[in-house]
């Protein structure tokens, strides 16, 4: 990049084209924030188109009900537009669906935190977990095998004949190129109220505390008193979700509880100090996201805000941090012009949705007995 000796030197070469306005009034103040535009991922690109097959095939689940698309939907930036997710046939979820854009840059996953190592993990744990899509993956593996336009792609893509291993390798390829591109905070291109907004994220609202980088996170559980969803509870089929993911993550007293307790369930403490934790959203594409919090208990952004402005909710364990904010209603309604500017453009197109028929029955192999898998 080229340097400049003197601030007379720079205005001069900005006068005359040099350097374009939009760039000095946009992408160098979000550089020096460090949260300018999230860098693409390289990719293998047969390797991710591969990935996003199996995205969008319903054979990677148990009974071939559902995909992954099903609750991670493109036109809801790959969340689901529901308080609560929706889950494998006869059971139902209890806990809001976060949205998979930028998710290959983010340092663990789900809601609690409770998977930190690779997203080849968080792609077993997604297909095998029996309330999600509830697949034996040897089971998968032999569908795969019997689908010829899989076997030539896997075999293109440089992973031999289709695998469950491979499996896990490809779909975290294909989520490498789902990343936020063009929001207008990213462009240098926020209007007058959304530039106040960011003003007051970095300063009296405090959001930059722990929504930070480029994805506005920092990865980190926090307990905000956000209020309980009494659905989770209330409906027999989610209650019996929480359950059977409750027992198998060790819960104590799971049967007479009635709240979600997060993050506990990775570092438990005598005191409970640690229930209702829950990971720090990223706030990139909330346009497309809504409802939110763990839960989807509030509807817009400007409850969210308005929550926090108040200082969060009731809770024992709640972050001390949380204070009111006394902002007035127009420094409010600019904290939401500025968090809706940091949704960029909807990742809709065929690079990002695999759009032809994907078929779930397709003809058998002749001698299917004498031939080799």
């Amino acid at each position: 990049m080229k340097t400049f000796g003197s601030k007379t030197q720079f205005m001069l070469a900005l006068s005359t084209g040099l350097i374009s306005s939009m760039f000095f009034l946009g992408v160098v103040n979000a550089a020096q924030d460090g949260k300018g535009p999230i860098k693409p991922i390289k990719v293998d690109a047969k390797k991710a188109e591969l990935g996003k097959r199996l995205f969008f095939d319903p054979r990677l689940s148990g009974d071939a009900a559902i995909s992954c698309a099903t609750c991670d939907q493109p036109s809801k930036g790959f969340s689901d537009g529901l308080p609560l997710s929706k889950a494998y046939p006869g059971s139902k979820g209890f806990r809001n669906t976060p949205t998979l854009i930028n998710t290959a840059t983010r340092k663990n996953w789900f809601l609690d935190g409770r998977i930190g190592t690779n997203l080849n993990d968080v792609t077993r744990e997604m297909i095998t977990e029996d309330y999600i899509m509830n697949m034996d993956m040897r089971l998968m593996q032999e569908r795969l095998k019997q689908d010829p336009v899989y076997v030539k792609m896997f075999k293109d893509a440089g992973y031999g004949e289709p695998s469950n291993g491979s499996v896990r390798k490809a779909i975290p390829e294909y989520l490498k190129t789902l990343t936020s591109r063009n929001s207008p905070f990213d462009k240098g291109t926020m209007t007058p109220a959304a530039k106040r907004g960011y003003e007051l994220f970095k300063g009296k609202a405090q959001c930059a505390t722990c929504h930070s980088g480029a994805n506005f996170t920092n990865d980190k559980a926090y307990n905000l008193g956000v209020p309980e969803n009494p659905e989770i509870w209330s409906d027999p089929l989610r209650h019996m979700t929480y359950v059977a993911f409750g027992t198998f993550m060790g819960i104590k007293n799971i049967m007479n509880i009635r709240r979600d307790v997060g993050a506990d369930i990775i570092n438990p403490k005598a005191d409970g100090s640690n229930v209702g934790k829950f990971v720090t959203p990223t706030l990139r594409e909330l346009k497309f996201t809504a409802p939110y919090m763990h839960n989807g208990m509030f509807k817009s952004l400007f409850e969210v805000v308005a929550f926090y402005n108040q200082g969060g909710g009731e809770d024992k364990n709640k972050n001390p941090d949380l204070k009111p904010l006394k902002l007035t209603f127009g420094e409010q309604q600019n904290l939401v012009d500025f968090l809706e500017a940091l949704t960029g453009d909807p990742l809709t197109t065929e690079k990002f949705v695999w759009k032809e028929k994907i078929p779930t029955n397709y003809t058998a192999i002749e001698n299917w007995r004498d031939v080799k898998n």
